[in-house]
């Protein structure tokens, strides 16, 4: 008999936690993805800008706060957070401490150009050539923008767009502290 318990409990046990793991599923966030980079040195980047002929250097700014916002020209999410992205940098562009770049994502160079000849810009951008950078920082795909504190630490990971609250947070939970910070 105590046998026949000992299995029972087991299978309830199974049971129980099956339908905890079905509850979690049916009410979490599915766009909820581990940002195992969080905490992590930013991988280096030296890539070609998309505007001018030259190479920018992500260690050039060590020392700085540094957005990187992953985008395409076909990315609809892209466009929607476009002008929050603006925003962005036209809030923080006076602040010798922080910089903000896109970074092009399995594009055309052609239309990323018209791109941001429509949609407006007043940030650099370069072109993941072969997509390392986006390998690199673990994209899962565009949107995606990524917060580098001062010592060139990953600090925070946005995957989808930033608009509405995800800017505000952004913008006065992210930014803004880490360039309060003493350099």
């Amino acid at each position: 008999m105590k046998r026949f318990e000992t299995w029972h409990i087991f299978l309830l046990a199974g049971l129980l936690a099956l339908v905890v793991l079905f509850y979690k599923g049916l009410w979490g966030d599915p766009t909820a993805l581990p940002p195992v980079i969080i905490s992590k040195p930013a991988p280096d980047i030296t890539a070609p800008a998309l505007l001018e002929a030259k190479n920018i250097s992500l260690k050039a700014h060590l020392g700085k706060v540094v957005v990187l916002n992953f985008w395409a020209s076909w990315c609809l999410e892209c466009k929607e957070e476009h002008r929050f992205l603006l925003a962005i940098q036209k809030r923080f562009e006076n602040n010798p401490d922080f910089v903000m770049y896109g970074v092009n994502y399995q594009d055309q160079e052609k239309l990323a150009k018209e791109y941001l000849q429509i949609h407006g810009n007043n940030f650099e951008h370069m072109v993941d050539e072969k997509g390392k950078i986006s390998i690199d920082y673990g994209v899962y795909g565009v949107p995606e923008t990524f917060v580098i504190d001062r010592k060139g630490i990953i600090r925070h990971k946005q995957i989808g767009p930033v608009f509405g609250d995800v800017y505000s947070n952004i913008v006065e939970n992210v930014i803004e502290p880490l360039l309060n910070e003493p350099a």
